[in-house]
């Protein structure tokens, strides 16, 4: 459906540490482009971003006066350089420097910036009545905490929570890394993030200080990324460019149902009647041919009026009305695949043992989960022989996975380590959605509080399986659906949540928002070379 992305798309992908960004430069200034030319460059992109935000988002509050923290380093320098600029297109500027000390060219850049009659200010304070203030003091590799007078300044700027903050590369007290606050950090507004989106976008503990993300392309070249990273990098990014290559379609023109997969979705009990019809809801929205969903007889009729194309397959139940038993009723074997859990109850431990026992590519979700947690999931899962993809969120893995340091494994860590012990594709859930296989993990970037609901990981469950299902009768790696379902399922509760408002977006409403050709004309439209390319983290 796609076609091979551009180069800025394709960057989109990668992801750096401090040391690879550093490796990457090196390569950059040994090849002969000088640090000054490379300066100038990335400070002018960043320039014509910020006013391109100025003059579309800030029309009702118009930005005049502008302060500018300069750090010590070329961080400092970059700063330097859009406040010139901005200087050039008539906006005051107010330049702030703690430091007594600067690098060779970001004095040079001071000291320009003084003989053109930009303000500089002896205190922070002296930067309260700015309408927007620019964080250029540390930019990626700190590894220092910021403590003392500079923590000090940090939290003044902190405290004017109503003014606009932007940060260059990354807030200042980020560990570029980990995501960490080393002492305290500014907590920006937007960050703009230098040539190749740092390790600390894709980290959770981040979220709350990088504000919206923007990348600032400059130009590095392909070969030297591939140089340094490697050409399949074992950590990406999810970009909408690769999810939509790995999407089922366009349809083969001689297609029927039974080439399209038969999902069957095993959910639901008398408690939680809501889970089996909301996966079913997720798995019509990935097209799927046909659907079956096993749920307790019981509640069987409640799932035919709204799911009219489904077979409804009523299966024996506890007195506590889950299912009893799949094992006698149901032909595992006549499915493409099968997604587990949802709505189950923990009352019954064999209904997973009998799916865990098929050969079709499996999804375990919620209490198939929970279920498969007393089964010794490491073995259990090392020996199956068919795919299987977990889509446990945090509380969940841990149950999964108590051998492992839950301390020190950040979800990257974890979530790769968890599927390199099983053999399983495993969809780590949060803010960053993690999809990890043995050799390689791929971050969701783009995420929504909205997501936050019960049953909407019932939805993601049930587009999943469908398609899995799809996906296993073109033999395609069980991960690209996954990768599909995760993005799809996040882009629909964005849309939804800038139509309705993040505390809008129930479960149920999310499914009204699958509809893959509305969610297509939300991608971002990358323009041609000499506009500037907007693409939001």
């Amino acid at each position: 459906m796609a076609g091979t992305p551009n180069r800025f798309q394709l960057i989109q992908q990668f992801a750096v540490t401090a040391a690879q960004m550093q490796a990457i430069e090196t390569r950059i200034f040994d090849a002969g482009m000088p640090v000054a030319a490379l300066m100038e460059k990335v400070a002018l992109n960043i320039t014509r971003h910020l006013l391109s935000i100025l003059h579309s988002e800030y029309t009702s509050t118009p930005v005049n006066l502008i302060g500018v923290l300069v750090g010590p380093g070329h961080n400092g320098g970059d700063a330097l350089v859009v406040a010139r600029e901005l200087l050039y297109r008539g906006y005051r500027v107010l330049l702030y420097s703690p430091f007594s000390k600067h690098k060779p060219l970001t004095a040079d850049h001071f000291r320009y910036a003084a003989s053109l009659g930009i303000e500089i200010v002896e205190a922070i304070a002296q930067l309260a009545d700015c309408d927007l203030i620019i964080d250029g003091m540390f930019g990626f590799g700190l590894e220092r905490p910021i403590q003392g007078d500079l923590a000090q300044i940090v939290e003044t700027v902190n405290s004017w929570w109503n003014k606009p903050v932007f940060s260059i590369d990354i807030p200042s007290g980020i560990h570029t890394d980990t995501g960490l606050v080393l002492g305290t950090a500014i907590r920006a507004t937007k960050t703009f993030c230098l040539g190749l989106w740092k390790l600390a976008f894709l980290r959770e503990e981040a979220l709350p200080w990088l504000g919206t993300s923007e990348l600032i392309d400059f130009d590095i070249p392909v070969t030297d990324i591939h140089a340094v990273l490697g050409v399949s990098p074992d950590l990406r990014r999810l970009t909408p460019e690769l999810a939509r290559s790995h999407l089922p379609i366009p349809l083969p023109q001689n297609t029927h149902k039974y080439k399209q997969g038969h999902l069957l979705i095993i959910a639901g009990s008398r408690r939680y009647t809501g889970a089996a019809l909301l996966s079913g809801l997720g798995a019509r929205a990935s097209g799927v041919g046909m659907l079956s969903i096993a749920v307790p007889e019981s509640i069987k009729p409640l799932l035919s009026f709204p799911l009219p194309e489904a077979l409804i397959i009523g299966c024996p139940e506890t007195d506590n009305g889950a299912i009893a038993s799949i094992a006698d009723h149901i032909n595992l074997d006549s499915y493409d695949a099968i997604a587990c859990g949802p709505g189950l109850t923990a009352d019954n431990v064999s209904v997973i043992q009998t799916v865990l026992n098929s050969h079709r590519p499996l999804v375990l979700d919620a209490d198939g989960l929970n279920l498969l947690a007393k089964l010794d999931p490491v073995t259990t899962l090392s020996n199956r022989q068919a795919a299987t993809i977990l889509t446990p969120h945090r509380r969940e893995f841990k149950r999964l996975f108590p051998q492992l340091n839950h301390e020190s494994h950040t979800s990257i860590e974890g979530s790769r380590e968890a599927a390199r012990l099983t053999g399983a594709v495993v969809i780590l859930k949060g803010a960053r959605t993690c999809i990890a296989t043995a050799e390689s993990v791929i971050i969701n970037p783009e995420s929504t509080p909205a997501l936050a609901r019960g049953g909407s990981g019932d939805v993601l469950t049930g587009l999943l399986g469908g398609i899995l299902a799809i996906q296993s009768l073109r033999s395609q790696p069980p991960e690209l659906s996954a990768q599909v379902a995760v993005w799809w399922h996040s882009l629909a509760g964005i849309v939804a949540a800038s139509d309705r408002t993040e505390l809008g977006v129930d479960a149920f409403t999310l499914t009204q928002y699958l509809n893959l050709k509305q969610l297509l004309s939300h991608f971002p439209q990358f323009t041609p070379d000499g506009n500037i390319p907007r693409y939001n983290n």
